[in-house]
């Protein structure tokens, strides 16, 4: 406890220079950011931060405490939200949280997800189950998207999947409910695959 204590202090600290973290320079930002690693590695090592700045009016900034999918440090990420101190221009987040997209998603008007050569609409992916582990309660699933072939040998196609589905299901639920992931070309009939989008409402019906 003494050492979450100490992170929010000085958080609370140097909550107005982070929430201006955005209109620094580069070489601010940078200098601004290690120190909240720093800070943030005192009380754990394994755990990462991201800051979601405010639009559309909203004068609250967001700061999410990440395990980085690592279930192993879950509970340290938790503890540390839930003694998050009430700040009036702060939220705190335990969790990389589903995107609130998904109807954009679901009509298609989503924005692609750009990955150096790599372009991927989480729309027009697909999937299929494979096995359930029912001991570890994990699903193991194949997606199908066009264009497989050309990009099957590219290491940061893996990643962007991931990253895409940490988008759509959230860090939690993706390590609780996921364990394999295959990656597969979109069939010329694809009309019995299931929409990717729709992935955490077959988890919760399925599991």
């Amino acid at each position: 406890m003494k050492k979450i204590n100490t992170f929010w202090n000085w958080f609370q600290d140097n909550n107005q220079t982070i929430k201006n973290l955005i209109n620094e320079t580069p070489k601010n930002q940078k200098h601004i950011s290690f120190w909240i690693n720093k800070n943030l590695s005192y009380y754990c090592k394994e755990i990462d931060f991201m800051i979601v700045f405010p639009k559309n009016g909203n004068t609250r900034s967001e700061l999410i405490i990440t395990a980085n999918g690592n279930p192993e440090y879950f509970n340290q990420v938790i503890d540390l939200v839930d003694n998050a101190p009430q700040l009036k221009n702060w939220k705190f987040t335990a969790f990389i949280q589903p995107t609130e997209r998904v109807d954009k998603i679901i009509e298609g008007f989503d924005e692609p997800y750009i990955f150096q050569e790599i372009t991927l609409k989480a729309s027009e992916l697909k999937f299929l189950t494979l096995d359930y582990d029912e001991e570890t309660q994990k699903l193991d699933i194949i997606i199908f998207f066009k264009h497989f072939n050309i990009h099957c040998n590219n290491k940061t196609l893996n990643q962007a999947i991931y990253i895409i589905l940490q988008d759509l299901l959230g860090e939690k639920s993706l390590y609780q409910n996921i364990n394999l992931i295959h990656l597969a070309q979109m069939p010329d009939n694809a009309e019995e695959l299931v929409y990717l989008h729709d992935l955490q409402s077959f988890i919760d019906t399925f599991i």
